[in-house]
Protein backbone atom coordinates (compact mmCIF):
# COMPACT_ATOMS: atom_id res chain seq x y z
CA UNK A 1 0.00 0.00 0.00
CA UNK A 2 1.24 3.26 -0.78
CA UNK A 3 1.71 6.86 1.21
CA UNK A 4 0.73 9.64 0.11
CA UNK A 5 1.79 12.47 1.95
CA UNK A 6 -1.64 15.09 2.14
CA UNK A 7 -0.94 18.68 3.50
CA UNK A 8 -3.67 19.72 4.80
CA UNK A 9 -5.40 16.66 5.08
CA UNK A 10 -7.62 18.00 8.06
CA UNK A 11 -9.24 20.95 5.94
CA UNK A 12 -12.59 20.79 3.92
CA UNK A 13 -10.95 19.60 0.52
CA UNK A 14 -8.15 17.58 2.06
CA UNK A 15 -10.09 15.72 4.71
CA UNK A 16 -12.59 13.95 1.72
CA UNK A 17 -9.28 13.64 0.03
CA UNK A 18 -7.92 11.65 2.53
CA UNK A 19 -11.21 9.57 2.27
CA UNK A 20 -11.11 8.68 -1.38
CA UNK A 21 -7.33 8.08 -1.11
CA UNK A 22 -8.48 5.50 1.19
CA UNK A 23 -11.18 4.11 -0.37
CA UNK A 24 -8.84 3.88 -3.74
CA UNK A 25 -6.58 1.52 -1.62
CA UNK A 26 -3.55 4.04 -0.78
CA UNK A 27 -2.67 4.90 2.54
CA UNK A 28 -3.19 8.58 3.13
CA UNK A 29 -0.88 10.16 6.04
CA UNK A 30 -2.42 13.83 6.72
CA UNK A 31 0.30 16.33 7.63
CA UNK A 32 -1.83 19.09 9.04
CA UNK A 33 -1.00 22.25 11.85
CA UNK A 34 -4.39 22.43 12.53
CA UNK A 35 -4.46 26.06 12.23
CA UNK A 36 -7.75 25.91 10.19
CA UNK A 37 -7.98 22.11 9.98
CA UNK A 38 -9.63 19.88 12.19
CA UNK A 39 -8.25 16.37 13.79
CA UNK A 40 -11.63 14.42 14.03
CA UNK A 41 -12.21 15.26 10.56
CA UNK A 42 -9.63 13.00 9.58
CA UNK A 43 -11.01 9.52 9.64
CA UNK A 44 -8.43 7.22 7.51
CA UNK A 45 -5.04 6.75 7.80
CA UNK A 46 -1.83 8.39 9.85
CA UNK A 47 -1.65 11.64 11.12
CA UNK A 48 0.77 13.92 11.71
CA UNK A 49 0.33 17.32 13.49
CA UNK A 50 3.22 19.57 11.57
CA UNK A 51 3.76 23.07 9.59
CA UNK A 52 4.96 21.99 5.97
CA UNK A 53 7.57 24.76 7.16
CA UNK A 54 9.15 22.50 9.70
CA UNK A 55 11.80 21.02 7.72
CA UNK A 56 13.56 18.51 10.85
CA UNK A 57 10.18 17.47 11.76
CA UNK A 58 8.74 17.00 7.70
CA UNK A 59 11.95 15.21 7.08
CA UNK A 60 11.26 12.87 9.75
CA UNK A 61 7.71 12.30 8.47
CA UNK A 62 9.60 11.60 4.66
CA UNK A 63 11.66 9.44 6.76
CA UNK A 64 9.25 7.25 7.97
CA UNK A 65 6.16 6.58 5.33
CA UNK A 66 8.69 7.20 2.31
CA UNK A 67 5.43 8.92 0.58
CA UNK A 68 4.90 7.65 -2.98
CA UNK A 69 3.62 11.67 -4.01
CA UNK A 70 2.83 14.62 -2.07
CA UNK A 71 -1.14 16.55 -2.25
CA UNK A 72 -1.03 19.91 -0.55
CA UNK A 73 -3.79 21.59 0.09
CA UNK A 74 -2.40 23.47 3.04
CA UNK A 75 -2.53 27.01 1.89
CA UNK A 76 -4.56 30.41 3.30
CA UNK A 77 -6.93 31.08 0.93
CA UNK A 78 -8.97 34.39 2.04
CA UNK A 79 -8.57 36.62 -0.44
CA UNK A 80 -9.38 39.56 1.94
CA UNK A 81 -7.40 38.52 4.50
CA UNK A 82 -4.10 38.48 1.99
CA UNK A 83 -5.06 41.82 1.55
CA UNK A 84 -4.67 42.83 5.57
CA UNK A 85 -1.64 40.16 5.97
CA UNK A 86 -0.18 39.53 3.20
CA UNK A 87 2.86 38.47 4.48
CA UNK A 88 0.97 35.54 6.21
CA UNK A 89 0.63 34.62 3.07
CA UNK A 90 3.41 34.96 1.00
CA UNK A 91 5.19 33.27 4.39
CA UNK A 92 2.87 29.95 3.83
CA UNK A 93 2.04 29.69 0.77
CA UNK A 94 4.92 30.62 -0.79
CA UNK A 95 7.64 29.64 1.65
CA UNK A 96 5.99 27.23 3.19
CA UNK A 97 5.44 25.56 -0.12
CA UNK A 98 9.36 25.75 -1.11
CA UNK A 99 10.46 23.98 2.38
CA UNK A 100 8.35 21.11 1.37
CA UNK A 101 9.43 20.91 -1.97
CA UNK A 102 12.92 20.80 -0.51
CA UNK A 103 12.12 17.97 1.53
CA UNK A 104 10.60 15.99 -0.87
CA UNK A 105 13.85 16.83 -2.89
CA UNK A 106 16.28 15.40 -0.17
CA UNK A 107 14.02 12.73 0.57
CA UNK A 108 13.77 11.59 -3.74
CA UNK A 109 9.85 12.02 -3.62
CA UNK A 110 9.28 13.07 -7.47
CA UNK A 111 5.57 13.55 -7.48
CA UNK A 112 3.50 16.56 -6.21
CA UNK A 113 0.15 17.73 -6.92
CA UNK A 114 -0.68 20.89 -6.09
CA UNK A 115 -3.78 22.81 -5.70
CA UNK A 116 -4.20 26.10 -6.89
CA UNK A 117 -6.97 28.90 -7.78
CA UNK A 118 -9.20 30.62 -10.26
CA UNK A 119 -7.77 33.57 -8.58
CA UNK A 120 -4.39 33.10 -10.64
CA UNK A 121 -6.01 34.55 -13.36
CA UNK A 122 -7.72 37.62 -12.17
CA UNK A 123 -10.50 39.47 -13.98
CA UNK A 124 -11.23 37.32 -16.86
CA UNK A 125 -10.76 38.61 -20.78
CA UNK A 126 -12.66 35.80 -22.00
CA UNK A 127 -14.66 32.47 -20.67
CA UNK A 128 -14.78 29.55 -20.04
CA UNK A 129 -11.70 30.34 -18.43
CA UNK A 130 -8.91 27.94 -20.14
CA UNK A 131 -5.67 26.91 -18.88
CA UNK A 132 -3.89 29.79 -21.54
CA UNK A 133 -6.24 32.40 -20.20
CA UNK A 134 -3.41 35.41 -19.03
CA UNK A 135 -2.62 34.86 -15.49
CA UNK A 136 -3.05 38.38 -14.42
CA UNK A 137 -3.78 38.34 -10.07
CA UNK A 138 -5.39 41.15 -8.76
CA UNK A 139 -4.53 40.06 -5.22
CA UNK A 140 -2.02 38.99 -2.94
CA UNK A 141 -3.65 34.96 -2.35
CA UNK A 142 -4.24 34.44 -5.75
CA UNK A 143 -0.30 36.16 -6.11
CA UNK A 144 1.19 33.89 -4.01
CA UNK A 145 -0.78 30.95 -6.12
CA UNK A 146 1.06 32.07 -9.14
CA UNK A 147 4.39 32.68 -7.83
CA UNK A 148 4.43 29.34 -6.54
CA UNK A 149 3.29 27.48 -9.97
CA UNK A 150 6.33 29.50 -11.60
CA UNK A 151 8.32 27.94 -8.83
CA UNK A 152 7.02 24.54 -10.07
CA UNK A 153 7.98 24.74 -13.40
CA UNK A 154 11.81 25.87 -12.61
CA UNK A 155 11.69 22.66 -10.20
CA UNK A 156 10.75 20.86 -12.49
CA UNK A 157 13.41 21.65 -15.04
CA UNK A 158 16.22 22.08 -12.64
CA UNK A 159 15.11 18.82 -10.56
CA UNK A 160 12.96 16.45 -12.24
CA UNK A 161 10.26 17.33 -10.16
CA UNK A 162 7.06 15.90 -11.39
CA UNK A 163 3.82 17.91 -11.09
CA UNK A 164 0.24 18.41 -11.55
CA UNK A 165 -1.66 21.55 -10.74
CA UNK A 166 -5.35 21.96 -9.82
CA UNK A 167 -6.58 25.64 -10.43
CA UNK A 168 -10.17 25.25 -9.03
CA UNK A 169 -12.94 27.66 -8.94
CA UNK A 170 -16.02 27.05 -6.23
CA UNK A 171 -15.24 24.05 -4.42
CA UNK A 172 -18.86 23.36 -2.91
CA UNK A 173 -21.09 20.36 -1.46
CA UNK A 174 -20.00 17.35 1.31
CA UNK A 175 -19.58 13.95 1.19
CA UNK A 176 -22.95 12.34 1.25
CA UNK A 177 -22.23 9.82 3.87
CA UNK A 178 -22.74 13.10 6.21
CA UNK A 179 -19.05 12.59 7.69
CA UNK A 180 -17.10 15.34 6.41
CA UNK A 181 -18.43 18.86 5.97
CA UNK A 182 -17.73 22.37 5.72
CA UNK A 183 -16.34 23.81 8.79
CA UNK A 184 -14.53 27.03 8.14
CA UNK A 185 -14.48 29.97 10.76
CA UNK A 186 -15.11 32.62 9.72
CA UNK A 187 -17.48 30.91 7.28
CA UNK A 188 -17.45 33.13 3.55
CA UNK A 189 -18.69 30.04 1.07
CA UNK A 190 -22.08 31.65 -0.41
CA UNK A 191 -23.33 27.98 -0.47
CA UNK A 192 -23.17 27.00 3.14
CA UNK A 193 -23.83 30.35 4.24
CA UNK A 194 -27.03 30.46 2.45
CA UNK A 195 -28.05 27.19 4.17
CA UNK A 196 -26.93 28.35 7.37
CA UNK A 197 -29.63 31.31 6.73
CA UNK A 198 -32.59 28.55 5.00
CA UNK A 199 -32.00 26.80 8.74
CA UNK A 200 -32.37 29.78 10.62
CA UNK A 201 -28.84 29.74 11.94
CA UNK A 202 -28.24 33.46 9.93
CA UNK A 203 -30.85 36.43 10.09
CA UNK A 204 -30.33 36.96 6.62
CA UNK A 205 -27.72 36.30 3.27
CA UNK A 206 -26.05 39.78 2.30
CA UNK A 207 -25.80 40.06 -1.53
CA UNK A 208 -23.50 41.99 -3.05
CA UNK A 209 -24.15 43.59 -6.26
CA UNK A 210 -27.64 43.30 -7.97
CA UNK A 211 -26.24 45.35 -11.31
CA UNK A 212 -23.91 42.93 -12.55
CA UNK A 213 -23.94 42.19 -16.70
CA UNK A 214 -25.19 38.97 -16.09
CA UNK A 215 -28.66 37.22 -16.62
CA UNK A 216 -30.03 37.89 -13.27
CA UNK A 217 -27.58 40.92 -12.18
CA UNK A 218 -25.97 39.05 -9.87
CA UNK A 219 -22.42 37.43 -9.87
CA UNK A 220 -22.04 34.12 -12.19
CA UNK A 221 -19.44 31.32 -10.35
CA UNK A 222 -18.77 27.89 -11.64
CA UNK A 223 -19.70 25.62 -9.11
CA UNK A 224 -17.57 22.29 -8.28
CA UNK A 225 -18.40 19.19 -6.26
CA UNK A 226 -15.85 18.53 -3.30
CA UNK A 227 -16.14 14.80 -4.36
CA UNK A 228 -15.32 15.81 -8.30
CA UNK A 229 -12.30 17.64 -7.38
CA UNK A 230 -11.02 14.77 -5.22
CA UNK A 231 -11.57 12.61 -8.23
CA UNK A 232 -9.76 14.90 -10.68
CA UNK A 233 -7.08 14.85 -7.83
CA UNK A 234 -6.78 10.81 -8.04
CA UNK A 235 -6.59 10.59 -11.37
CA UNK A 236 -3.26 12.98 -11.44
CA UNK A 237 -1.93 10.48 -9.19
CA UNK A 238 -2.56 7.58 -11.47
CA UNK A 239 -1.31 10.13 -14.37
CA UNK A 240 2.46 11.21 -12.98
CA UNK A 241 2.36 6.92 -12.10
CA UNK A 242 2.05 6.45 -15.30
CA UNK A 243 5.00 9.20 -16.27
CA UNK A 244 2.78 11.99 -17.28
CA UNK A 245 4.97 15.48 -17.72
CA UNK A 246 4.27 18.38 -15.77
CA UNK A 247 0.51 19.73 -16.64
CA UNK A 248 -2.01 22.18 -15.23
CA UNK A 249 -5.78 21.75 -15.31
CA UNK A 250 -8.75 23.70 -14.44
CA UNK A 251 -11.53 22.29 -12.89
CA UNK A 252 -14.86 23.41 -13.01
CA UNK A 253 -18.22 21.49 -13.83
CA UNK A 254 -18.81 23.67 -16.72
CA UNK A 255 -21.95 25.95 -15.85
CA UNK A 256 -22.53 29.28 -14.15
CA UNK A 257 -24.95 29.47 -11.59
CA UNK A 258 -25.96 33.17 -10.43
CA UNK A 259 -26.11 34.10 -6.30
CA UNK A 260 -30.08 34.54 -7.03
CA UNK A 261 -29.84 30.99 -8.43
CA UNK A 262 -28.11 29.81 -5.48
CA UNK A 263 -30.45 31.28 -3.21
CA UNK A 264 -33.47 29.92 -5.07
CA UNK A 265 -32.30 26.65 -5.46
CA UNK A 266 -31.32 26.42 -1.65
CA UNK A 267 -35.29 27.93 -1.00
CA UNK A 268 -36.51 24.91 -3.33
CA UNK A 269 -34.32 22.20 -2.08
CA UNK A 270 -34.75 23.15 2.14
CA UNK A 271 -38.61 24.37 1.81
CA UNK A 272 -37.54 27.41 3.41
CA UNK A 273 -37.61 31.08 3.22
CA UNK A 274 -35.12 33.46 4.54
CA UNK A 275 -34.51 37.33 4.33
CA UNK A 276 -32.07 38.86 1.29
CA UNK A 277 -30.51 41.97 2.02
CA UNK A 278 -29.05 43.98 -0.97
CA UNK A 279 -25.60 45.71 -0.35
CA UNK A 280 -23.32 47.13 -2.43
CA UNK A 281 -21.26 45.23 -4.79
CA UNK A 282 -17.84 44.20 -3.47
CA UNK A 283 -13.99 45.22 -4.91
CA UNK A 284 -12.89 42.85 -7.12
CA UNK A 285 -15.56 40.68 -8.02
CA UNK A 286 -15.86 39.53 -11.39
CA UNK A 287 -19.12 39.34 -12.84
CA UNK A 288 -18.88 35.70 -14.19
CA UNK A 289 -16.19 32.78 -13.48
CA UNK A 290 -16.80 30.11 -15.51
CA UNK A 291 -14.13 27.49 -16.13
CA UNK A 292 -13.28 25.59 -19.50
CA UNK A 293 -12.49 21.68 -18.03
CA UNK A 294 -11.76 20.13 -21.00
CA UNK A 295 -8.40 19.42 -20.87
CA UNK A 296 -9.00 17.45 -17.88
CA UNK A 297 -11.39 15.73 -19.31
CA UNK A 298 -9.40 14.88 -22.75
CA UNK A 299 -5.98 14.50 -20.51
CA UNK A 300 -7.12 12.61 -17.38
CA UNK A 301 -10.40 11.44 -18.59
CA UNK A 302 -11.75 12.74 -15.76
CA UNK A 303 -15.66 13.81 -15.60
CA UNK A 304 -17.60 15.57 -12.83
CA UNK A 305 -20.67 13.43 -11.10
CA UNK A 306 -22.56 16.55 -9.83
CA UNK A 307 -23.55 18.95 -12.94
CA UNK A 308 -26.75 20.66 -11.61
CA UNK A 309 -26.41 22.87 -8.57
CA UNK A 310 -29.82 21.56 -6.75
CA UNK A 311 -27.79 18.29 -6.41
CA UNK A 312 -24.72 20.01 -4.97
CA UNK A 313 -27.13 21.51 -2.70
CA UNK A 314 -28.76 19.11 -1.98
CA UNK A 315 -25.02 17.21 -0.74
CA UNK A 316 -25.18 19.57 1.86
CA UNK A 317 -28.61 20.45 3.18
CA UNK A 318 -29.39 16.75 3.94
CA UNK A 319 -25.85 16.66 5.61
CA UNK A 320 -26.08 19.28 8.12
Amino acid sequence: MQNIIVAGGAGYIGSHMVKMLSSAGFNPVTVDNLSTGHRDSVLYGDFEECDIADSVRMGRIFEEYNPAAVIHFAAFSLVGESVSKPDKYYRNNVSGTLSLLDTMRRHACDRFIFSSTAAVFGNPEYLPIDELHPKTPVNPYGRTKLMTEQALGDYAEAYGLRYVIFRYFNAAGHDESGDLKERHSPETHLLPLVVQAAKGERSHIALYGDDYDTPDGTCVRDYIHVNDLCAAHLAGIKYLENGGEPADFNLGNGNGFSVKEIIDKVRLVSGTDFEVKTEGRRAGDPASLVADSSKARHVLGWQPEYTDIEDIIKTVWKTV
